[in-house]
């Protein structure tokens, strides 16, 4: 009889091994992101591609302060085309991003002007960049509050419960991998704020995946509609957000895949404990105790790194926002205003009159409005207390980025938000007559 030798693997095994791992590498690869992106019509100037012969686009800004999006940026555009990005060339970090030389002047840095890039198509241009800001914060601190003052509190309460948990999971896997975003050359980079974080998973596939299909399950029982087309529409969401992650130049494919793959399993996984937690979140007297440590305790103890990167600050404002959202939504619990509709479920979708938009459109605004306004007061306020306290500048943008001022300044900001959104803001509407 034949014996079989232990320890050794078979040469099938060995080979679908190395065919998987070539695959891999060829999903995570540099080059992969590149060709979408030159498929697009998108590549930089020193591509000697002929398929791209736009006119040249430049972009020159100042640095934004940590934790903040560069909002304000001075766009210059050559003939009449769209303004864009491209990371400066320079060494390569343990991240594959470039080292940016960097000077300062009265405590404000600065960088070199940045190279050019061609762009191909102005639709998928706009498109694409329209589907990134689908990830970063002015989206939701938008969408998520309208879902609560238009349409039911009970979704947005549900968005952002697991927008937080699916967003925690992920940037601390990010920060723990340690994988390296794509390459640059080859690829082109249209954004910079989060280049020095690293890119295994993609947040921002994960958050659309999340966002999207947590709506569509929870709204499956609470309002009428086809739930193809809702399927339809979170699945295009998703793909619109993960294609934008390429055509930026910010994340590899595998990095999106993976992204979309995490977000499905955590949905998966906590679906059926949806009705209990949200029953826990609002009846029980530990609640918002629970909250508020718990949301300390995570911000607290996220892994540090050996440079700075915003992920901590990003992490930080997301399980703020959901702490004071979950307090604020246990307040309206005990005061016996929820604002959520009776019953009758699922409820016909509200009719779109033009009384119902233009109400909706001046909640929307001043909603927006309150939570800017808030938003800028007690960032300024909470920045001013905590440098007081640790005797640091205020404008010392180094000290700013230490744990112990970003976190409390940034924590104490966006739980108040939180709080503002789930308590107070439906109390005005209905003070206006606008709810």
């Amino acid at each position: 009889m034949r014996s079989v030798k232990c320890g050794r693997t078979p040469p099938r095994v060995r080979q679908f091994n190395t065919a998987m791992l070539k695959f891999i590498n060829y999903l995570h690869g540099s080059e992969l992101v590149a060709s979408f992106q030159k498929l697009c019509g998108l590549c930089a100037v020193e591509d000697e591609d002929p398929t791209c012969q736009r006119p040249l686009v430049t972009r020159e800004y100042p640095v934004s302060e940590p934790g903040s999006k560069d909002t304000s940026i001075r766009k210059r555009c050559e003939n009449g085309q769209l303004n864009g990005e491209l990371t400066k060339s320079g060494r390569h970090d343990n991240n594959s991003n470039y080292k940016y030389k960097t000077s300062e002047y009265n405590g404000v840095a600065s960088r070199d002007p940045l190279p050019q890039y061609q762009v191909g198509s102005c639709l998928l241009h706009c498109l694409f960049l329209l589907s990134a800001e689908l990830g970063h914060e002015l989206f939701y601190i938008s969408f998520l509050p309208c879902i609560h003052w238009n349409l039911d509190p009970f979704l947005c309460r549900r968005m952002v419960t697991m927008w937080a948990i699916v967003m925690y999971i992920g940037q601390v896997m990010k920060d723990k991998l340690k994988m390296p975003r794509p390459l640059s050359p080859p690829v082109v980079k249209l954004e910079t704020r989060v280049n020095a974080e690293y890119g295994m998973p993609s947040t921002h596939a994960m958050a659309a995946t999340s966002i999207s299909f947590t709506f569509l399950l929870s709204a499956s029982t609470r309002l009428q509609f086809p739930f193809g087309a809702g399927l339809l529409l979170a699945v295009t969401l998703s793909m619109l957000v993960g294609l934008s992650r390429l055509y930026t130049g910010m994340h590899s494919a595998l990095d999106v895949i993976c992204g979309m793959l995490i977000s499905a399993a955590l949905l998966m996984l906590t679906y059926p404990l949806w009705d209990a937690f949200d029953h826990l979140q609002l009846t029980s007297p530990l609640s918002p105790i629970v909250a508020l440590v718990l949301a300390l305790f995570l911000c607290y103890s996220y892994p540090e790194l050996d440079h700075y990167s915003t992920t901590r600050g990003d992490t930080t404002i997301i399980v703020a926002v959901s702490a004071g959202c979950s307090m604020g939504y246990w307040v309206n619990k005990q005061l016996g205003q929820t604002y959520e509709p009776d019953g009758g479920f699922p409820l016909p979708l509200p009719a779109l009159t033009g009384l119902a938009l233009a109400r909706g459109s001046a909640r929307f605004l001043l909603g927006l409005a309150v939570l800017v306004g808030m938003r800028s007061v007690m960032k300024s306020v909470s920045l001013w207390l905590i440098c007081s306290w640790h005797k640091v500048p205020l404008h010392d943008l180094n000290a700013r980025r230490e744990k112990k001022i970003e976190v409390p300044y940034k924590f104490s900001t966006y739980i108040t938000i939180g709080l503002l959104n789930t308590i107070l803001m439906n109390r005005l509407f209905v003070a206006l007559n606008l709810l």
